[in-house]
């Protein structure tokens, strides 16, 4: 029998690969070797020049979601391209291929639709999911983001348009640390929809069924989860946008169990924290002295209360002292004892008190720190900011809600209504402010700047579970990565132009500590921070 040569792709099939396609930079050397003569304009593009390129036709688009989609034909046509573009302007492009555009890219996917990315996993596909699982071409996966598409951003149930979440977010990992792309797997597990606009339209492309619940719903996730296991065994699994009692119930199941976290609950606290810390530079307030107030009480903010409660302790303070500097408001008030209707997370931040309205609970608890997490915008509206203002001489506001539609106030509304007093983070993007005589320098409490190191480092140092400690170094870290020169401008975290050496810190900080409690069975190399950089993805030519 004659043995096949193996041969390397050439032609059109290295025009038609996103990872080896140059377009037009390709050399006259590689067009001959990759037998590209004749396919391809005569002119070599240098690099440069052609990242103008896609950067000047990518200004001409007039509307965010016609640039999502440039984008999207971009990464899928040339990755190494796409990248260089993400990471040179990254303040100007990441808003387009993630939060806010995202937000409306999503909402509309189903009708945006060009051509398959990531996995679907069924709830048709029950004692099937490690054969579908198989059929992804690439088996050394090292992360996987996953929904289910209940509680997209702040936009509700949005079934399997929810895709465009998980795959936004391994956008990031590969730009802002540098993970390998063919190492990263969006999955939706499409479970149903509720969205009854979503049942009807004959465009949607998820089970047009309402969303299975209880047993069906928690067999079929743990059937996916050890079917990873199996599947892809060395990969991260990142929770994202669930609803807040489904995302708690698989997180406290399988944080122990598997390599896996919910950035929604982790991940937002993490940025949280590190922007409470970096804000006492400013205020010149003791982190372990303030009073954090929380509007709103579903997984983001009881999760930043609980990596909060954690690092108070650190600090000294014993559980129940660090639980009384922490308070919550809903849409019935303050939350106290004896209130009715509360979820299990919810319950451990009653306190004695009376029930008060919001703005009452801020005058009476007189917060230095308010965070948002309600997912509907103008809740922080003037009278919420003037009391802020006279509660503390310098006070922290934390609009954190995404996208921009949904945040609780915008950056120019939180200065001027403090008289240029706040000290102020959003989870969207805002511009810089000039208010009386000054200009402020808002920051952007992303997520970004956690989810992508923690990654990073698992990856480095073969852990084989994600512990709160992490977090509470990539906090840590990120806190002392900003600048006098930046706190004086008012920002709380670094500029996103700083993002990769960002995620290497906060990689380092997470290899580390699992080196240092011995959690990994890989020895600690002698060099971590090389290693680290030689693993990370380079997009250029």
């Amino acid at each position: 029998m004659d043995k096949k040569k193996n041969s390397s792709p050439t032609g059109f099939q290295v025009l038609n690969s996103a990872a080896l396609n140059k377009g037009t930079a390709f050399t006259v050397a590689e067009r001959k070797q990759y037998k590209l003569q004749g396919l391809l304009p005569p002119k070599v593009i240098t690099p440069d020049i052609q990242l103008q390129r896609v950067l000047n036709n990518l200004r001409r688009k007039q509307d965010n979601i016609e640039k999502y989609i440039f984008l999207t034909a971009l990464q899928t046509r040339n990755e190494r391209l796409f990248y260089k573009l993400l990471l040179h302007h990254i303040e100007e492009i990441m808003p387009l291929c993630y939060t806010p555009t995202v937000g409306q890219a999503c909402k509309e996917y189903a009708h945006l639709y060009r051509q398959a990315r990531g996995m679907y996993i069924t709830a048709e596909d029950k004692g099937n999911i490690k054969t579908i699982l198989n059929n992804w071409p690439h088996k050394d996966i090292k992360v996987i983001v996953v929904t289910d598409g209940e509680r997209i951003l702040g936009l509700g149930d949005l079934g399997t348009n929810g895709i465009g979440i998980p795959i936004g977010k391994l956008t990031l990992y590969v730009a802002c640390a540098g993970i390998l792309p063919h190492q990263c797997l969006p999955i939706m597990l499409d479970v149903g929809t509720n969205n009854v606009e979503y049942l009807h339209d004959d465009f949607y492309l998820g089970l047009t069924q309402r969303r299975i619940t209880g047993d069906a719903y928690h067999d079929l996730v743990d059937e996916f989860i050890w079917g990873v296991q199996a599947v892809f065994p060395e990969a991260m699994i990142q929770f994202e946008d669930f609803l807040t009692p489904n995302a708690y119930a698989l997180l406290n199941k399988y944080r122990n169990k598997v390599l896996c976290f919910n950035d929604d609950i982790q991940g937002t606290a993490g940025v949280a924290l590190a922007g409470i810390y970096a804000s006492t530079r400013i205020s010149g307030l003791n982190f372990k002295d303030m009073k954090i107030m929380f509007l709103g009480a579903g997984s983001a903010a009881t999760g930043i209360a609980d990596l909060l409660c954690y690092a108070l302790q650190q600090e000294g303070l014993t559980e129940s002292e660090a639980r009384q500097r922490l308070w919550f408001v809903n849409v019935e008030g303050l939350v106290v004892k004896g209130r009715q209707g509360l979820l299990p997370h919810n319950k451990p931040y009653m306190h004695d008190h009376e029930p008060l309205p919001f703005i009452d609970a801020i005058n009476a608890i007189k917060p230095q720190v308010l965070i948002g997490a309600t997912g509907v915008a103008n809740t922080f509206t003037r009278d919420v900011i003037v009391a802020m203002a006279a509660a503390s001489a310098r006070p922290a506001i934390f609009a954190l809600s995404n996208p921009t539609s949904c945040a609780e106030c915008n950056a120019m509304q939180a200065y001027a209504w403090s008289q240029g007093k706040v000290i102020f983070a959003s989870g969207s993007p805002f511009p810089p402010v000039a208010y009386n005589g000054q200009k402020f320098t808002p920051g952007q409490g992303n997520n970004v700047y956690i989810f992508p190191g923690i990654g990073l480092g698992t990856i480095i140092s073969e852990t084989p579970v994600i512990t709160e400690d992490m977090f509470l170094a990539a906090a840590r870290t990120l806190a002392d990565q900003v600048s006098q020169t930046e706190l004086d401008k008012g920002m709380i975290y670094p500029p996103l132009s700083n993002i990769r050496e960002v995620s290497v810190n906060i990689a380092m900080a997470v290899a580390e500590y699992a080196y240092k409690i011995k959690i990994t069975q890989s020895a600690r190399p002698e060099d971590l921070e090389q290693k680290i950089r030689d693993y990370m993805y380079d997009p250029e030519y």
